[in-house]
This record gives structure tokens, C-alpha cells and sequence, in this order.
């Protein structure tokens, strides 16, 4: 990475984290600050079957088999994705790429739009702080608002502030064992990519562990950055 690209190509975006560390709430700043607009793996998926482009076709029938969707397949449909009207401004990355082959796959198919990944977000957490961030999840079933046992109960027990529902539901996998598993397997998942950007001067770190604004702060700064 040489810290620059052509004015005409739109940025491009990745956020690493583990789950829970607030990927879907910076990357929703970031689309209504900058006008990015987030990708994820599996929307990208589901978009491409319900266009029945010729990717997604492809990848219908590796799903229906049970089969993995092989990388090639995946960024075919994210090739698809970016020639789109609306990624104009650039896009983030949320959940792709996942292993250095396909990051490798990722940056030859931008070359060759003229494109490079500007930056590598890393959003670095505490692992035992993350364990009881997780594990005190629940959400309204009935409209989504987003509670915490902790750190932030709703003002009568059982019933959402937003709508009034008592339809709270917590997952199944937010308890502190598997949210520890799931941070180990994060770790050594993503441990390569972050050396393969390191060594790419594109990989961005941001402590994740502090206030929500004040993440966005820093975050946004990079992004900043990055878009010149």
C-alpha cells in the first residue's frame, strides 16, 4: 500500500473484529457520515440468489447441496456488487475477506478496477470484557432495541422502553463459554489477516473497549484519512 489512490476509485473499507465488538453499529456511522455502505458476506448472498445474476445462481446451488460457497463464487458476487450505482462513494467490508487467500483473491480482483483496500480497521477488545459484554445481551423480540443485563437494563424488568413489548429474547450462544470459544477461534482466524495488512501499511487499530462515541471518533478519523 502506498497511502494513496486515484480520486475517481471509491474507497474501500474492512472492519476486523470479534463478535460483539460493535462492527454493525461503527459500520452504520460510517454509512451515514461518509455514505459508505456496508457489505457483508452473508447479504451479499442473499441478495445475489434473489437476483438470480449468474453468480447467484451459482451460489444457490452450492448452498442447496450444503456446500460451502467456494471464494471464487463469493467474490464474483462481490465483483457484481461494487459495479453497482450505489457503492459509488465506497463501500466497508464486514465479514470478508476471512483468511489471506481470499484476501489475496480480494486485492487482485480491485486491481483490477483500479481499486486497493485503503484500510484495515481493527477494532481491539478485552477478551474477558468482551465475555461479560456478550453474555449480558437480550433483545425485544418485538422491535429489536438492544439491552444489557449491565450495562443497560430497560426501566421496568421484562419490558421494552421503546415499544412497551415483553418479548425479550437473548441467544442461545450468548453465555460466557461460548462466547469465550468464539473469541479463541476469532483470534486464530484473523491473526493472519491482520499481519497480512500490517505488513500492507493498510491495518488501522482502535481501542474498542471504550465509549461508543469515542470510538466513532477515532474511527472516523481514519476513515477520513483513508478517503484522501
Amino acid at each position: 500500500m502506498d497511502g494513496s489512490r486515484t480520486p475517481q476509485t471509491p474507497p474501500v473499507l474492512i472492519l476486523l473484529g470479534p463478535p460483539g465488538a460493535g462492527k454493525g453499529t461503527q459500520a452504520r456511522m460510517l454509512e451515514d457520515r461518509f455514505g459508505l455502505v456496508q457489505l457483508s458476506t452473508g447479504d451479499l448472498l442473499r441478495a445475489a440468489v434473489a437476483s438470480g445474476s449468474e453468480a447467484g445462481r451459482a451460489a444457490k446451488a452450492v448452498m442447496e447441496a450444503g456446500d460451502l460457497v467456494s471464494d471464487d463464487i463469493v467474490i464474483a458476487i462481490l465483483r457484481d456488487r461494487l459495479a453497482a450505482p450505489d457503492c459509488t462513494n465506497g463501500v466497508i467490508l464486514d465479514g470478508f475477506p476471512r483468511t489471506t487467500t481470499q484476501a489475496e483473491a480480494l486485492d487482485v480482483m480491485l486491481a483490477e478496477s483500479g481499486q486497493q483496500i485503503d484500510a484495515a480497521i481493527l477494532l481491539e477488545v478485552d477478551d474477558a470484557k468482551m465475555v461479560t459484554r456478550i453474555a449480558g445481551r437480550f433483545t425485544c423480540g418485538a422491535c429489536g432495541e438492544g439491552y444489557h443485563d449491565t450495562f443497560k437494563a430497560p426501566k421496568v424488568a421484562d419490558t421494552c422502553d421503546s415499544c412497551g413489548a415483553q418479548q425479550m429474547t437473548r441467544r442461545a450462544d450468548d453465555n460466557a463459554e461460548t462466547v469465550a470459544s468464539r473469541l479463541e477461534a476469532y483470534h486464530a482466524q484473523t491473526a493472519p489477516l491482520i499481519t497480512y495488512y500490517a505488513d500492507k501499511g493498510a491495518l488501522r487499530r482502535v481501542d474498542a473497549m471504550g465509549e461508543i462515541a469515542e470510538i466513532q471518533q477515532a474511527i472516523a478519523a481514519l476513515t477520513e484519512s483513508a478517503m484522501q
